[in-house]
């Protein structure tokens, strides 16, 4: 379905949680991306995830080099979430000008403590962890980084780079299941109003969300103006977007381990999604 990122075996009350995701990215840091991102799918389920496999397919130019670098990242990664490579495949292949990672994650998770995307309740808030546009900005700054120093700040630069180690929303999520949510959704393509299209769609209620109160980090804004793009839809992972009733609670209990939290809005029983920012109005499309 719409936003539904995982597959789920449950056979017994013990469900398996699959999720597969193909990345592309400067090879700096395509590892620490492509674990990141599926690791994230599943964490929105709710489910811990076990192991990986990955498959690398890299073109002909290709040095041993990069792939060690991805290797090591993948590794190290793995090490700190306990996390097993279960297996996967490596290749070089004419058909791709640029190296392509795709990482599968198996998770589990008890069947009745599954979280979906479609979860979503008229009358709950919208709680959005950490900053938005997270992931696009340390892609942007490492893929340019000699442009953007040539216009802004290197302290801006510098630091916009680093964002590519809060990408993980493995512990915001596992805070989140404490408390107990109705949906969740890890903030990826099309940015926020992405993720708020697709919970808002598969769960079929209507939102209302304040622009204002979109957590966005300075150093995004920068970034995105030099390059005229849209914040609010950048390659967003780090995020996870939580529907649950009394979020206020959440946020508190969220800053309390030293995570960024917001609520960003409600859901409602019509079919409109409303984005509000001073006094004006228009439809999230």
């Amino acid at each position: 379905g719409v936003g539904e990122d995982c597959a789920v075996l449950a056979p017994t009350e013990n469900a398996l949680v699959l999720s597969t995701d193909p990345i592309t990215a400067s090879a700096k840091e395509i590892g620490t991306i492509a674990f990141h991102i599926t690791a994230n799918d599943i964490a929105s389920s709710g489910a811990e995830l076990v192991g990986i496999l990955l498959t690398i397919i890299m073109p002909p130019n290709s040095e041993e080099g990069e792939l060690k670098q991805i290797m090591d990242d993948v590794s190290q990664l793995t090490a700190e979430y306990d996390v097993e490579i279960l297996g996967g495949h490596t290749e070089v292949s004419a058909v791709v000008n640029q190296t392509l990672v795709s990482v599968t994650g198996i998770g589990r998770i008890a069947k009745d403590k599954l979280v979906t995307t479609k979860g979503l309740k008229p009358g709950q808030d919208l709680v959005v962890t950490k900053w938005i546009g997270l992931e696009g900005t340390s892609i942007i700054a490492t893929e340019f980084e000699k442009e953007l120093k040539k216009r802004l700040p290197v302290s801006i630069v510098d630091e916009s780079k680093k964002f590519a180690s809060l990408l993980s929303v493995v512990k915001d999520s596992r805070v989140a299941m404490q408390v107990g949510v109705s949906a969740m959704h890890d903030v990826t393509e099309g940015g926020i109003f992405g993720a708020l299209w697709e919970m808002a769609e598969a769960s079929g209620v209507g939102l209302c969300v304040d622009l204002k109160k979109i957590p966005i980090r300075q150093e995004t804004i920068e970034v995105c103006e030099i390059f005229d793009l849209n914040p609010y839809k950048l390659h967003a992972d780090g995020a996870v977007l939580i529907g649950i009733r009394g979020g206020e609670a959440l946020v508190q209990r969220l800053r309390n381990e030293g995570f960024m939290a917001e609520v960003i809005g409600q859901t409602n029983s019509g079919n409109d999604r409303l984005l509000y920012s001073g006094g004006s109005a228009r439809y999230l499309e």
